[in-house]
């Protein structure tokens, strides 16, 4: 499954994304086990992790780390 486009993208408190895709859901990431992989070493310092931005179905930071669309999409909860 090809999840939906990412519209919006905000890093809100202790490493979660909150995600609004254009079909119109709202969803929040947890990025905190991610964040144990050295891949994603950067994205520990908040002011970094803050400078996430949306990409077409998924979110990237300055130096290249981006998470797998349908990780980011299957694994994020439903928020009003």
């Amino acid at each position: 499954m090809i999840p939906p486009r990412i519209k919006e993208v905000k890093a809100i408190y202790d490493f979660c994304l909150e995600v609004i895709y254009t079909s119109g859901e709202k969803k929040l990431y947890n990025m905190k086990n991610l964040l144990k992989l050295n891949y994603y070493k950067n994205l520990r310092n908040i002011n970094y992790f803050k400078l996430a931005k949306s990409v077409e179905t998924t979110i990237e930071w300055p130096k290249g780390e981006d998470i797998d669309p349908n990780e980011l999409y299957s694994n994020s909860k439903t928020i009003d």
